[in-house]
């Protein structure tokens, strides 16, 4: 099943929109933080985990760089937080061993920062749960990221691996919606480009087109 999950560490969001979208987690990284200001970290994201619930995924992104700091940050983040979390790692060569080490102790991971099929499929091969190609960054750098999500998802099913493609990084909704068709399972979204979505001027003059209508015929704004 399709999975959206809002790519932000905004409480007033997450409370405010997880009760009206279908959404199944939260995505979070050090620049997303940043966007909150310098918040009580972990109480934060348990804070999260209250306003998702345990039925929805939550990921969060280490900070070091190397094997050894990459797993103490997988250990920390599962032992402030819970231990439900899926640790979001970058796909570097550190990255890879990382996951295998993680993955062996059946850690939650989220393989980022994706440029490429041969990270994607080398972060599959390492026994990520997901992982994160990066569709507007891709784009930017004049890299077909629809042919690369294809791709990867043939990859996924001829080997029938575990593991399911999350794109990120989007900049408007018609690369959320390039991405689901290519093959992703999953797309993390900032919730205003949701809220886009939904927002169209002429969505909004379509209703209020109905609206009118009934009253014009029967006088009243609610049906019978």
């Amino acid at each position: 099943m399709m999975e959206i999950l809002f790519d932000t560490a905004n409480l007033a969001d997450i409370e405010e929109m997880t009760p009206l979208y279908p959404v199944s987690g939260v995505t979070s990284n050090p620049t997303i933080i940043k966007a909150e200001g310098r918040i009580d970290f972990y109480n934060h994201f348990r804070r999260i985990r209250q306003l998702l619930g345990a039925e929805r995924t939550l990921h969060i992104q280490v900070l070091s760089q190397d094997v050894a700091g990459i797993v103490a940050d997988a250990h920390r983040l599962r032992e402030m937080v819970d231990d439900q979390v899926f640790v979001k790692i970058p796909t570097t060569e550190q990255g890879i061993q990382a996951m295998r080490l993680l993955r062996d102790e059946g850690v939650g991971v989220t393989a980022t920062a994706i440029y490429s099929k041969a990270q994607g499929m080398l972060a599959v091969a390492a026994g990520a749960n997901y992982i994160a190609p990066y569709f507007n960054r891709m784009e930017s750098l004049d890299i077909d990221t629809v042919s690369t999500i294809k791709s990867l998802s043939r990859f996924i099913d001829r080997h029938g691996a575990d593991c399911k493609i999350m794109a990120a990084s989007f900049k408007n909704v018609a690369q959320v919606s390039a991405a689901l068709e290519a093959g992703a399972h999953a797309v993390t979204v900032p919730p205003r480009l949701l809220r886009a979505a939904l927002a169209a001027p002429d969505i909004i003059q379509a209703v209020a087109v109905f609206a009118a209508d009934w009253h014009e015929t029967f006088g009243t704004d609610t049906l019978p």
